[in-house]
């Protein structure tokens, strides 16, 4: 692959390891959060409280999921 094509699929790379690394479901949990939070401020519904609570709820669930595979 010619450098400038290999230096983008370099970063595509790095960019989706850095998103959703081990745990596809967190990174698809905020996505979910950030376009309810949209929703909710298009409509004029103050939605700041929103993304801490799945983020919080999905560190739960991961850290869990992660504990259990130990056992």
């Amino acid at each position: 692959m010619p450098p400038p094509f290999s230096w983008i699929a370099a970063v595509a790379r790095f960019l989706w390891d850095f998103i959703v690394g081990d745990d596809w479901t967190v990174a698809a949990a905020v996505a979910i959060g950030l376009v309810l939070s949209a929703i909710l401020n298009v409509n004029h519904i103050a939605a700041w409280w929103l993304i801490p609570v799945i983020v919080l709820a999905m560190l739960g669930v991961s850290l869990r999921r992660a504990s259990s595979k130990k056992r």
